[in-house]
């Protein structure tokens, strides 16, 4: 998708007077554009209806309804990438709204946890033959590696799959008994879905760490609904990875504990051959 942001961004160090002026009523009112005539844009800015249409064609688009469009595609994300942050930029201000973030997430997903599909799902996790974890994206494909790090050494065969490819591919060798576990953020992930639907025609269960009502969530045998509101900061990291880490470690734990004596000597095995290699420290963490 053409991005006109960043083709002005080329061509504004040769803009006009005038063309700046509508550069800045673009980046900052991007809005009263796409709602806008060109008269009307002219008259906001201060310039004849011609300049426009130049304007229009110094970004590449061939009329002002064209250049309408590419605005609105880029509006389309949001705003707030269009204007500049205005938090405090003190080290310790931020350091303490990255420490807030983090609680908030963690205590709005633990207060709206449908705690009944948590342990279902945690049930059918922990008596699978296998876990596949998918995920794609930045924050789901960090939880599926992650969900793979936690079962594995309770002694659950655990995969992460993060290739959409890769995911149906999987779907279509498991059986009655195994567990995917999606996450997915947006919830609107068609992909994974029609891998999901595979995954279950075969008999598997799905189990999804998704918004609710989202398709990923519909498909879904059991939900673990997590829906975080996100910030308008967007220079700092979404918050919604400590809400699927919040519920990665409970479904970790809840597994552990069904799985007992199991999960215990799985746990030792691993501390056994760790402290061989590096120390016999008792207090080291179990090969995180």
């Amino acid at each position: 998708m053409r991005d006109i942001l960043s083709v002005l961004q080329d061509v504004e160090p040769e803009l006009s007077k005038s063309e700046r002026i509508l550069a800045a009523l673009m980046r900052n009112h991007a809005d009263f554009i796409m709602n806008a005539g060109i008269t009307d844009v002219a008259e906001r800015a201060g310039v004849s209806p011609p300049t426009v249409t130049r304007f229009c064609r110094r970004l590449g688009c061939e009329s002002f309804t064209a250049f309408k469009v590419q605005v609105a595609q880029v509006a389309f994300a949001g705003q707030r990438y269009l204007t500049a942050n205005t938090t405090s930029a003190a080290p310790s201000d931020v350091a303490d709204s990255v420490l807030s973030h983090f609680q908030d997430a963690a205590a709005h997903t633990r207060d709206a946890l449908d705690m009944g599909a948590t342990v279902k799902a945690a049930e059918a996790i922990a008596n699978a033959g296998l876990v596949a974890a998918f995920g794609a994206g930045g924050t789901s494909s960090m939880i599926a590696d992650e969900l793979q790090n936690r079962f594995f050494r309770l002694g659950l065969p655990t995969i992460s799959v993060t290739d959409h490819a890769m995911q149906l591919m999987q779907a279509a060798t498991m059986h009655a008994g195994d567990v995917v576990v999606a996450s997915s953020v947006s919830g609107r992930n068609t992909q994974m879905v029609r891998a999901l639907e595979a995954a279950k025609t075969y008999g598997a269960t799905v189990v999804a760490l998704t918004r609710p009502g989202r398709p990923v969530a519909e498909i879904a045998d059991i939900t673990i609904a997590i829906d975080l509101p996100e910030g308008d900061n967007i220079l700092r990291p979404s918050t919604s990875r400590y809400a699927y880490l919040f519920v990665t470690d409970l479904l970790a734990t809840f597994v552990a504990m069904k799985r007992g004596d199991e999960a215990r000597e799985t746990l030792r095995r691993v501390k056994h051959q760790l402290s061989n290699t590096r120390d016999a420290d008792d207090k080291e963490a179990l090969g995180d």
